[in-house]
């Protein structure tokens, strides 16, 4: 996945109006789900293999996401808040899967949603958030996010913490990162 990042901050405000935007989209937009049960799991970099997600679980959607890790200045240092982002069925942004946002939580155009939690991290690009394999913690809803077991966050750029101190304290802002998402169900 080749992005590149524009713009280093996005006020919070132009961010809330383009997730809006964005659910609005999704949530008219016709979604098909990707074939499943395949294994089209990511190839891992040395330093990753954490990340391989455990044998009896296959690859049952694959989407690129374009959005926003949102930070808060707390006075001394940025806490990370939550993610904006829309889910695309592909790198050219076309047809939108559904959304992530807090909770970790990816939501399907369908209305299926999977919230997930971290159990693995590693960091093969310093310029960029981390690659994460998460643990489903629940998963409902009719379509593609039913029954997910494990989810990937690879081929991530940008998403970093400011470097530079925030005006005020509670200041949020929204930083770019794109990044691929796989989501896998249990097989046997």
């Amino acid at each position: 996945m080749k992005h590149s990042i524009r713009n280093p901050y996005v006020p919070l405000r132009a961010v809330t109006a383009a997730s809006m935007a964005a659910l609005l989209l999704a949530l008219v937009a016709t979604a098909g789900a990707e074939p499943g049960n395949d294994n089209r799991a990511p190839e891992l970099p040395e330093g990753c293999e954490r990340l391989q997600v455990d044998a009896g679980n296959k690859v049952a959607a694959h989407a690129y996401a374009e959005g926003v890790q949102v930070y808060r200045w707390t006075g001394t240092s940025w806490l990370f808040v939550r993610p904006e982002a829309v889910l695309y069925h592909d790198e050219g942004e076309d047809g939108v899967l559904g959304t992530h946002y807090a909770g970790p939580t990816w939501e399907s155009v369908s209305g299926s949603k999977v919230a997930g939690a971290v159990v693995e991290r590693a960091t093969p690009d310093t310029t960029a958030i981390p690659w994460l394999k998460l643990r489903a913690t629940t998963s409902a809803g009719p379509g593609i996010f039913k029954s997910i077991t494990f989810i990937q966050r690879v081929n991530t750029v940008g998403g970093l913490a400011p470097t530079d101190a925030g005006e005020y304290v509670g200041e949020e802002v929204g930083v770019p990162y794109t990044a691929e998402y796989y989501f896998y169900r249990a097989h046997r």
